[in-house]
């Protein structure tokens, strides 16, 4: 009889590592997920943080790849529009009457956390942090509702000898991403979640609008009367210097850098419920309670 008691302990404790192997294995399936949200931006034409009143649409796509039942690496792609006016500023900066539009593509990788165990409460919150890739491309409408790309424009000076300490600005930059949410398991191959993100940069051009005017007529010479139009809004033409801002008076804040943030839902999808589908596989670990895939 105690053999008997041994050899059904033993059969236990066998199946019992053979279903946690088999979790572990279903726990650490890749998966894939489609983004869809809003994105907005802070800076020198709107000092705000995250607002839904002027935030645009995003789209994105994540890979991620389980490490543990507590970490994963992810890695996506996302692209969205920003913009802001001067219309929509605090009121001592309205009179400067600026205004931007770029589209952001990003490249990313990261290491995302969770903190509970999703096996056993069917969800939970979730961080993560990386690093970026992203390229931009400011743009605005001149006086005559033509779309004209800005950085060609030198509107602070930039790369002009007779400016020398105004620096070109790059359209492709690093940042660091880094975001909350809170993701739920639908099934064993399905996960939703919900997740707010910003991206710290290391430009403050993504306005174009950074440091200091410059002095009008070096830049018209320079440049030609539509960087002249387009770097302070207040005047009433081109060509006019009437009401110019002096060479060196503040035109936005240098010491401060431009974000972006985004808010949207994720629909991840195993990798291996597309096996299933192409495959015919069915071999399915299902114990009762939602499988963390990521």
């Amino acid at each position: 009889m105690r053999y008997m008691k041994t050899i059904t302990l033993l059969i236990f404790v066998s199946l019992q590592l053979k279903i946690s192997a088999q979790e572990e294995e279903f726990t650490r399936q890749p998966s894939v997920s489609i983004f869809t949200g809003v994105i907005n931006y802070q800076g020198d034409l709107n000092p705000n943080s995250f607002t839904l009143g002027h935030a645009k649409f995003a789209i994105g796509a994540t890979f991620r790849k389980p490490l543990s039942r507590w970490f994963s690496v992810r890695a996506g792609i996302n692209y969205g529009n920003l913009e802001a006016a001067d219309r929509y500023n605090r009121d001592y900066l309205k009179p400067r009457n600026l205004s931007f539009y770029s589209t952001i593509s990003e490249a990313y990788g990261a290491l995302e956390l969770d903190l509970l165990n999703i096996t056993k409460t069917h969800f939970t919150p979730y961080l993560y942090g990386g690093v970026a890739v992203f390229h931009f491309n400011p743009w605005t409408y001149d006086d005559a509702g033509q779309k004209i790309y800005l950085k060609p424009l030198s509107t602070e000076g930039q790369g002009i000898a007779d400016f020398p300490t105004q620096k070109p600005y790059h359209l492709t930059q690093f940042a660091l991403p880094f975001g909350v949410g809170l993701k739920y398991a639908v099934n064993d191959n399905i996960n939703i979640a919900i997740e707010f993100s910003q991206r710290k940069t290391f430009t403050d051009y993504l306005d174009d609008v950074s440091s200091h005017y410059v002095d009008y007529q070096k830049l018209l010479a320079a440049k030609g009367p539509k960087s002249v139009e387009l770097a302070y809004r207040g005047i009433p033409g081109p060509n006019s210097s009437a009401g110019y801002p002096a060479h060196g008076e503040q035109r936005g804040t240098p010491s401060e850098m431009d974000w972006y943030y985004s808010l949207g839902f994720h629909v991840e999808i195993s990798l291996n419920a597309f096996s299933n589908i192409l495959y015919g596989n069915s071999k399915n670990y299902h114990q009762g309670c939602p499988r963390n895939f990521f």
